[in-house]
């Protein structure tokens, strides 16, 4: 009994692989339906935008050094702390040179030994011309000679004072050991602390630099451009800011400046160009960001257009394939003429009517 319902089992399982065969072979069999993605014709706007790297940074952007050379001794002020014109920044304790120091004592002590003769010379001319006994001219010229020593005394113990303190005597309320900002802004760096020498700025020495100070109200977006574009831009083209670290907000840009002489970039012939960038003040922008720029280099509004993956290039030649019956999918390759695309899309001159269907790519 088993061996026949194994007999039973065994030839059913055989009559359903034959069917199977069948069914596969003739599926095999029948030619495959394709479709295609259709197109219409339609009116609209085309953009050829190119894409600049780059960054934003200040359009100005100052260095802050001394006046003297000494240490710095006190800080008032931190990287990202805004500050006005004329705002201290740092103050300076002077370490004298002591060549310039002994010169300036030495100076002093001559102009009091000269100011204390002059004084009792004057003092005694003085009574002497009250009495009448010298003339007003030799009296006047006594006169002129104390005021003159008496000034040459006063400038040499200012000079002292500023040699050795950094701080005029008659004039302490401006003082070159306190460094002020020259500008309105924000300051974007300070490379030095308490305890580091400077330098002042002179003839053979750029000076230490105590601040980096920007005007952050006013940006500009710096980048390099390839030589195979350079040549389609002008100054007053739009451009489109986007910012590396505020991916959610587009900003305006104005080109303002192209480079006349190119840079030479790993083989690549590359020109520097500047745009204006319009940031809102709400927007906290710092020096520095990355950004991508993208200029409008061409516009064509309202015009016919298709995707550029439904046209076919062949040699000097553009062709489509227009669909004559939706049933049977059939088409005519008609050739066509083209003009502007942004990548995507492509403006259509002649050839085609808006409302056309031209057959694209296999779904």
């Amino acid at each position: 009994m088993l061996k026949k319902i194994f007999k039973w089992v065994l030839l059913l399982l055989l009559a359903t692989g034959v069917v199977w065969t069948f069914v596969f072979l003739w599926k095999k069999s029948r030619p495959e339906q394709v479709s295609y993605e259709t197109h219409a014709v339609v009116r609209g706007n085309i953009e050829k935008r190119t894409v600049v790297t780059g960054k934003v940074e200040p359009r100005d952007e100052v260095l802050i050094k001394p006046q003297l050379s000494g240490i710095i001794s006190e800080l008032y002020k931190e990287a990202g702390q805004s500050v006005k014109a004329g705002e201290v920044i740092a103050k300076i304790k002077v370490i004298p040179d002591m060549a310039t120091l002994n010169s300036a004592e030495s100076r002093v002590r001559l102009a009091e030994f000269n100011f204390a003769q002059t004084e009792r010379n004057f003092e005694r001319d003085r009574q002497l011309y009250d009495k009448q006994v010298i003339s007003r001219e030799e009296f006047e010229k006594s006169q002129l000679q104390y005021n003159a020593d008496k000034e040459e005394l006063e400038s040499a113990q200012n000079n002292l004072s500023i040699t050795r303190d950094g701080i005029a005597a008659k004039e302490s309320s401006f003082t070159n050991t306190l460094v002020r900002s020259t500008i309105t802004g924000m300051i974007l760096d300070i490379p030095i602390k308490v305890g580091n020498s400077v330098i002042q700025s002179n003839t053979f020495n750029d000076g230490t630099t105590i601040a980096t100070v920007a005007d952050m109200g006013d940006m500009l977006f710096v980048g390099k451009m390839d030589e195979t574009e350079v040549g389609r831009l002008y100054e007053g083209m739009e451009m489109e800011l986007i910012i590396g670290a505020i991916n959610d907000k587009r900003f305006d840009a104005v080109l303002e400046y192209i480079s006349p002489k190119a840079l030479e970039e790993n083989g690549a012939i590359m020109f520097e160009i500047k745009g204006a960038a319009h940031i809102p003040d709400s927007v906290n922008v710092r020096s520095g960001y990355s950004a991508n720029a993208e200029i409008v280099l061409a516009r064509r509004e309202n015009v016919l257009t298709l995707p550029e993956s439904t046209i076919e290039f062949s040699g000097d030649s553009v062709f489509v394939s227009l669909l004559t019956d939706t049933i049977t999918q059939s088409v005519v390759r008609t050739p066509v003429q083209v003009g502007l695309s942004d990548g995507i899309n492509i403006e259509i001159l002649e050839g085609l009517q808006e409302g056309d269907i031209v057959r694209g790519n296999r779904k």
